[in-house]
């Protein structure tokens, strides 16, 4: 579960290393994100001279999550770290790759660009 001032990893090549959320859209008493919720993020470090930079406002999709995420057959998915994607206006990836693995339930949210993009769907 990913919640107001959740510092996050990125996971993928846009130069951001990692973003702080500050903002989890979806009615006025939403408090958590999940996998496959977008949230609002500002970026605390960066690397220099990439398509993002330092405190800039992001939106980003959540790709693993420390939390046991349930799945629909009854399996639970936990993973090692909390790690989102960085979106473009269109609810796009900015990125070209995706660095670790990232569950299926993401293309069933909509995100199929993500999922081919990544190296392991689990």
């Amino acid at each position: 579960m990913i919640q107001l001032r959740t510092m996050l990893n990125v996971a993928d090549n846009t130069g951001a290393k990692i973003v702080q959320c500050f903002g989890v859209p979806g009615g006025t008493r939403k408090k958590y994100a999940r996998i496959g919720d977008i949230i609002v993020a500002a970026v605390k470090k960066a690397e220099p001279r990439r398509d993002v930079k330092e405190h800039q406002v992001v939106k980003a999709v959540i790709v693993r999550q420390k939390s046991p995420f349930r799945r629909k057959d009854g399996s639970y998915l936990r993973f090692d770290d909390n790690a989102c994607c960085i979106l473009n206006d269109q609810k796009q990836p900015k990125g070209n790759r995706i660095l670790g693995p990232v569950p299926r339930e993401l293309k069933e949210k909509g995100f199929d660009a993500i999922t081919t993009m990544a190296k392991d769907v689990v």
